[in-house]
């Protein structure tokens, strides 16, 4: 089931903006956001009901919406949401898949997690193809100030958070024209797998923090 929910927007991306790539992005950064939109609504509705207080699975969930914000910001500065039918597909595909994420993640949190794994590898070796057929192209045009600020000038405390598998500020990638924009959501994408994998471990409600923490914070029922 989980591999045909990812399938089928992997389908409907590829074959209706087979030939538009900023607007696909766009679509993609929209639809990737809302899963972790619904881990954070799950896990805030267990909070409130006294079941399982995790304050490290709030924090990085939210860093990662956080991060695919501004791949959308992105997306938005480059002209990718120009054309209002592009925003309908994109929105409406969005709160579908908020529902369906939400119902997973309340039964069955692992394989909530293995999608954003699956959907994070998609946008990656996306990412990566677009930037070897365009590397020229891009390496001549600027970067988009929006990536310029969350990048390199900004406050980088949530750009760490949502990078589990590294160390804390190891990772501080340039921003010196569009090239290097894709190449760093690109970069992140791979990151987000890697978190996302963390989170299917079996340990992983004793084990798993944030990169700021360092103990888990918070306590519950497991």
């Amino acid at each position: 089931m989980i591999r045909l929910l990812v399938g089928v927007l992997v389908f409907v991306i590829n074959t209706v903006y087979r030939d538009r790539p900023i607007p696909r992005f766009y679509v993609l950064e929209t639809v990737a956001r809302v899963p972790y939109f619904s881990y954070l609504s799950v896990l805030h509705l267990y909070e409130t009901l006294g079941w399982w207080r995790k304050a490290d699975w709030l924090k990085v969930h939210f860093a990662e919406s956080w991060n695919e914000l501004h791949h959308l910001l992105i997306m938005e500065e480059l002209g990718g949401d120009k054309f209002w039918g592009d925003r309908f597909l994109a929105r409406h595909v969005a709160l579908l898949y908020y529902w369906i994420i939400v119902l997973l993640y309340l039964v069955y949190p692992n394989g909530a997690y293995h999608f954003m794994e699956l959907v994070e590898g998609h946008a990656y070796n996306t990412y990566n193809k677009f930037l070897k057929e365009n590397e020229a192209d891009l390496k001549v045009q600027p970067a988009p100030k929006v990536a310029v600020q969350y990048y390199r000038d900004g406050d980088l405390y949530l750009f760490d958070e949502f990078q589990t598998g590294r160390k804390l500020e190891t990772r501080r990638p340039a921003t010196d024209n569009l090239y290097d924009v894709f190449v760093n959501i690109r970069d992140d994408e791979q990151e987000h797998v890697k978190t996302m994998v963390a989170c299917q471990q079996p340990d992983a409600r004793l084990s798993f923090k944030s990169p700021h923490s360092p103990v888990p914070i918070g306590s519950g029922i497991d």
